[in-house]
């Protein structure tokens, strides 16, 4: 159900703004969106599993929460995340 270490630094690496990058809004929006389709996945063969659809609503809560937070400082860095990640607005 989570990310594994090799996956998250690959997605660090694809989506940091500089070496080191573990904090800005595109990296963790990328993390979080990574451990949404995890689940995704995990809710087509556990349908009945609502302590771990709990924990997917709060987690596409605090991405939305950073997305919009990085549509008001950042428009075009904005645009071309959804568009990489293929989030639908």
């Amino acid at each position: 159900m989570s990310v594994t270490t090799g996956r998250k630094a690959e997605v660090i690496k694809t989506y940091a703004q500089k070496p080191g990058d573990t904090g800005s809004p595109e990296v963790q929006v990328a993390i979080l969106s990574e451990r949404i389709n995890n689940l995704t996945e995990h809710f087509k063969a556990h349908v009945k599993d609502n302590h771990s659809r709990r924990g997917l609503l709060k987690m596409v809560s605090q991405r939305r929460t950073l997305l919009d937070y990085l549509r008001r400082t950042n428009e075009s860095s904005y645009k071309s995340l959804i568009e990489k990640l293929g989030i639908r607005r």
